[in-house]
């Protein structure tokens, strides 16, 4: 494309460059501009160095200028005659210095390519500027490139009126002298009405052509519009959808604005122009006058497009500082569903626009203090649907309605709001945010209100991008690929691609019974956020991983290794488990015991044989405790749990099972930028820490039922949720031996036996000063409980919380 055509495409920004540029005497814009193609052909840089190549150009210029003049001659163009002959004389001063006069061009024409490498400059930092604004698609350049064309066309639209009024007062002018001239002589009379009527000829032609160029622009017009309400407002609303349930999405209407506001500052330019042709019609008009047999449709065209344009609430006039009042409402068409509730809205439903509220210079109306009262039923009746939708799938619509009126033009504005679910309790909110999610996730049609009617389901793609965007919104680190892929397992089982899967709504949300994937998946947000949200963003929280996954993952790390996931039975719960090498089978009591009873001769044997056959099996244990939930989480920070988490191991010596992080990051290196300053007895959450006493166990029969349980997964079963404070691990030992020993156990120090849940495990609370001042008594129980029992190596470590 020729230097000059570019230039021509220009934004408005770049074209007031060029046109301050051309305000200098040097080189005058008419002439660039009609002699373009034969100055950017010429060789000005040799021509400014070189007398003899400069001379020539020099005077093939002025042959040019003749050439031109001789066309504006033909055309009958006055003031073009006059300019084109100005310039020339302009020109001839340079005839004894024309290499002055190639240097000047050659200065113009590297004036303008400066203007032209800034403006690409500028689209591409545009371009480089992801994080602020999505990168410019193929569509989007081709729009943008439209849009300077538009520019363009209006701004030459523009020059041809102003000739067309030229052209018009030429004649009435020649017309007007020659009636006060009181020719006589027919011969010169009617040589003169053919020179008019010539003129009149042209004058019409020069009309025809100004319509056609308007019926052109308009067209252009309404490609654009096109492109900007049904594909980029679209794609926009779509990204609104998404963005409203947590993706990440560019949702800024900046260029969008300034699209709209581009055309429609256009189509009121050329409203003007049209009424600028009633002025020049009611000035002089004639028979068959094309002014008028077309511009009542064009007129019409341009007020529809500007209609279409405007009720998008995308254009922004400095001048529209007239009062516009906004009224909100709900929808008076609702659908015809059976129990389907309608409401009023009470209080200020009117509110003026103003820019005082704005923080982007839009107008804005702020309704507070709004209320909605249910509307009586009228029961059913004709062509009511029997389609049973629950409180939380019931979608609504507000709407809001204004006038827009400017420069004679007026037009009704109303805008929605997405769809909304209204509950009138707080228990309801869980589940009508799971409607919010389904719908925004997989319509279409932001106003569809019958979309839970025959709800579809939803992609494995789509469902696992959804529950990403929750933790990245809420916490700015989405899920990873392992993390959606352990969701999916849960949910189709193992598949050999789960693209193909979907989630049905029923089982994300609306199965029997309270815990419902939804309701899982929603505490665990909420503990994160609420409780864990720094160590999930620096990604020290592996989070969904199956059992069966965990311990393909801990068997092979060395010992104290450690990862943390959350609970898959207990709603908004977190666990850790880690690796045990010395795996002795004695729980913390019975390693009392071994100490008590090895002062003892005729036992020594039979301890020396326990423990030397438990170390022969010293497998890599994994250990897990139950969840920790908001009732702990809100005493204790994870972190300080993690940090102070000890067990008793042999001699009595409390020690910290958790050295690792997975895959091998030291505890303290992980955690220990949000490590309490205080340590020992002067961290204040020690007091938490010492007061319980919990058993960690692993327990083939302790499977629960959950959210995600076998039916529902199609793969492993889940955790259990038993005891007080300790989750169940798998085991291969069996589980009942240790408790047909401890039910005939009586502790002095209790009023009954010791409490047994229902799965045999033990829990019991001490403070420090229990195991000081009763452990002789205790261990003497102990030792008449198990002496005669002959029991087999257990597996079991207590920890303090």
């Amino acid at each position: 494309m020729a230097q000059w055509d570019r230039l021509r495409q220009l934004s408005a920004t770049y074209l007031q460059q060029l046109n301050e540029l051309y305000d200098r005497d040097g080189l005058p814009m008419d002439v660039r501009h009609y002699l373009s193609a034969w100055i950017e052909k010429q060789e000005w840089q040799r021509a400014a160095r070189d007398y003899d190549v400069a001379m020539v150009l020099y005077q093939v210029l002025l042959e040019n200028l003749d050439i031109q003049h001789s066309r504006f001659v033909q055309e009958e163009s006055f003031l073009q005659q006059h300019n084109i002959r100005r310039y020339k004389q302009s020109f001839q001063r340079h005839q004894d210095e024309p290499c002055v006069l190639a240097s000047t061009i050659q200065w113009f024409l590297d004036k303008e390519k400066e203007i032209l490498n800034s403006a690409e400059l500028s689209e591409q930092v545009q371009l480089l500027q992801v994080e602020q604004e999505a990168m410019e698609t193929t569509c989007q350049q081709e729009l943008q490139r439209k849009m300077a064309g538009l520019r363009n066309d209006v701004q030459c639209l523009e020059h041809a009126i102003i000739c067309l009024e030229e052209q018009q007062d030429e004649f009435d002018f020649k017309y007007q002298t020659h009636k006060m001239e009181a020719v006589t002589d027919e011969a010169q009379k009617n040589e003169r009405m053919k020179m008019f009527q010539s003129l009149i000829n042209k004058l019409n032609d020069y009309r025809k052509n100004t319509l056609a160029d308007l019926n052109k622009l308009l067209d252009r017009a309404e490609d654009l519009i096109n492109l900007l309400v049904r594909k980029e407002l679209v794609d926009w609303q779509r990204r609104q959808q998404k963005s409203c349930i947590g993706a990440p999405d560019n949702v800024c209407l900046d260029q969008l604005e300034k699209w709209f506001t581009c055309v429609a500052v256009c189509l009121f330019q050329v409203r003007e122009f049209l009424n600028k042709l009633d002025e020049l019609v009611g000035k002089m008009s004639y028979e068959n006058d094309p002014i008028k047999a077309q511009k009542p449709a064009l007129n019409n065209r341009t007020d529809a497009l500007l209609k279409d344009l405007l009720k998008r609430l995308l254009v922004k006039f400095a001048e529209l500082n007239h009062s516009m009042k906004v009224k909100v409402s709900m929808s008076r068409e609702a659908p015809q569903i059976k129990g389907y509730r309608r409401f009023n809205v009470l209080g200020t439903a009117t509110k003026d626009l103003n820019m005082a509220e704005s923080l982007s210079g839009g107008m804005v109306a702020d309704f507070r203090h709004l209320s909605l009262k249910e509307q009586k039923s009228g029961g059913g009746g004709k062509g009511i649907s029997e389609i049973s939708l629950s409180v939380t799938e019931e979608l609504h619509i507000i709407y809001f309605n204004t006038v827009f009126d400017l420069k004679g033009f007026s037009v009704e504005l109303q805008a929605s709001s997405l769809p909304v679910v209204i509950i009138s309790n707080s228990s309801q909110q869980q589940s009508a945010w799971a409607s919010i999610l389904w719908f925004n996730m997989l319509s279409l049609d932001p106003k569809d209100v019958m979309f839970f009617g025959t709800v579809p389901a939803a992609p494995w793609p789509q469902f696992g991008e959804m529950l990403s965007w929750q933790f990245l919104s809420a916490t700015k680190r989405g899920l990873d690929d392992d993390q959606r892929k352990m969701i999916a397992h849960k949910l189709f089982g193992k598949q050999q691609n789960y693209d193909i899967c979907q989630v049905t709504w029923s089982k994300f949300s609306k199965e029997n019974g309270p815990d419902t994937f939804w309701v899982w998946f929603d505490g665990i947000l909420v503990m994160v956020k609420t409780y864990l949200e720094n160590i999930w963003r620096e990604g020290l929280i592996m989070g969904f991983v199956s059992r069966g996954k965990e311990k393909l993952l801990l068997k092979k790390k060395k010992r104290g290794t450690f990862l943390l996931r959350f609970s898959e039975s207990v709603v908004g719960g977190i666990t850790f488990s880690w690796v045990e090498m010395d795996s002795t089978g004695l729980t913390f009591f019975i390693s009392q015991y071994i100490q008590h009873q090895l002062k003892l001769f005729y036992y020594s044997f039979y301890f020396i044989t326990l423990v030397s056959s438990s170390l022969i099996l010293g497998e890599p244990d994994i250990k897990t405790v139950q969840p920790f939930t908001k009732t702990d989480l809100c005493q204790i920070p994870f972190h300080e749990i993690i940090r102070n988490f000890q067990i008793l191991e042999a001699e009595n010596i409390p020690e910290s099972p958790l050295l690792f992080l997975y895959p091998d990051t030291p505890k303290d290196e992980a955690f220990g930028k949000w490590y309490n300053g205080k340590t020992g007895a002067d961290n204040p959450y020690m007091k938490y820490i010492k007061t319980k006493l919990m058993f960690v166990s692993k327990e083939n029969s302790l499977e629960a039922r959950s959210p995600m349980s076998c039916d529902m997964t199609q793969g492993d079963c889940l955790e259990p949720m038993n005891g007080l404070y300790g989750e169940a691990a798998e085991q291969e030992d069996e589980p009942r031996l240790l408790q047909s020993q401890l039910e005939t156990f009586q502790d002095p120090m209790l009023s009954s036996s010791l409490p047994l849940d229902d799965d045999g495990l033990l829990y019991m609370s001490f403070t420090d000063s229990d195991f000081i001042q009763q452990p002789d008594q205790f261990l003497t129980d102990f030792n008449n409980l198990l002496a005669p029992s002959l029991l087999p190596a257990q597996t079991c470590g207590g920890i303090f919380q």
